[in-house]
């Protein structure tokens, strides 16, 4: 006998026991009676092996092979991962998440750098040469801002804050994805993608700083942009990570260096994905609305910038210098 399973007529030894752990592998979970029998089915069946194995009994081989696969069944039953999922999702987002970050430091804070580097550059460019400002805007968004017009003006007029969202949050995602794949690229394409979206923006601010219009644009960039701006250095710093991986393997093979490195980078776009769905919603129903105050802007804009910093280390899901990393 098996725990306190008979052997029926006809079946094999274990037959019970093997029905028992075919029906709790299938469950998500069990009681403290159901893993106490398995673990003395486990150990009962290592027992019947053994004297079956020393048997000249003449049905013993095949209860032999019944024995064994059942006696496999409950070790893995024994030994099978506990399923957690939201173990794991707080264990990447308390810990992968910061220590991925934590990897790829140098690389955000010399997008970040490029990024600056590059605004600034494009503002002094079109104050300097007012005509290359034809090179970053539309012939129709300078005619407007020549107007002393925001292109943003009734934007909530033309389409309604939901819509404007959904169409805001694909663009910002399909941004930041291109930034982090054109980072494979041996890191050439998250250069030029942050290197064109910091000459872009510094050159509108000259614009509509030539025209009276900076403090206005500031107003409705704020909200989001500290955020949005910040996410998408972050998603060209984990392609330029990848990046440096196949220049730059070590000790693995490029394959091996690329798949490592595209784990880490992974969960990092996942978070930044994650802020930038904030992000549309703030941009489809705080940015255009001329009835939201500056000083309201700027505390939505700095305080969810400061919610970002402590989501990204993790401190928002409990995370502390030196705390134990979450078992998953």
């Amino acid at each position: 006998e098996l725990a306190g399973t008979r052997r029926e007529p006809g079946h094999p030894a274990g037959h019970g026991v093997r029905e028992r752990a075919s029906a709790l592998r299938r469950r998500n979970g069990s009681d403290v009676d159901d893993a106490l029998r398995i673990v003395d089915d486990y150990r009962h069946a290592a027992q019947e092996i053994n004297t079956l194995r020393a048997s000249d009994a003449p049905d013993a081989s095949r209860d032999l092979e019944y024995l064994e696969a059942t006696y496999a069944d409950l070790h893995d039953i024994i030994h099978r991962p506990a399923r957690r999922a939201w173990q794991v999702l707080l264990s990447v987002l308390r810990d992968r998440i910061p220590a991925a970050l934590h990897a790829m430091r140098v690389h955000v804070f010399a997008v970040t750098l490029l990024f600056v580097i590059a605004g600034v550059a494009g503002f002094w460019m079109v104050i300097a040469y007012p005509d290359l400002i034809q090179l970053f805007a539309s012939p129709n968004l300078i005619a407007t801002v020549e107007r002393g017009e925001l292109w943003t003006d009734g934007l909530l007029n033309v389409t309604p804050s939901a819509v404007l969202s959904v169409d805001i949050l694909t663009n910002n995602v399909v941004v930041s994805f291109f930034a982090f794949c054109s980072g494979a690229i041996f890191g050439l394409g998250t250069f030029y993608i942050i290197g064109m979206n910091g000459l872009s923006l510094g050159a509108i601010f000259a614009l509509t700083a030539q025209h009276d219009l900076a403090g206005r644009l500031f107003d409705f960039v704020v909200a989001h942009g500290c955020v949005e701006l910040s996410c998408i250095c972050i998603a060209g710093a984990a392609g330029s990570y990848i990046g440096e991986a196949l220049v730059r393997p070590g000790t693995h093979t490029r394959a091996e260096a690329f798949r490592l490195a595209s784990a880490e980078s992974i969960r990092v776009l996942l978070a930044v994905t994650l802020l930038l769905i904030v992000c549309g919603f703030i941009e489809g129903y705080v940015s255009p609305n001329a009835e939201v105050p500056r000083w309201a802007r700027v505390t939505i804009g700095v305080g969810f910038w400061l919610f970002m910093v402590s989501f990204l280390r993790g401190y928002v899901f409990g995370r502390s210098r030196g705390g134990a990393p979450v078992a998953s």
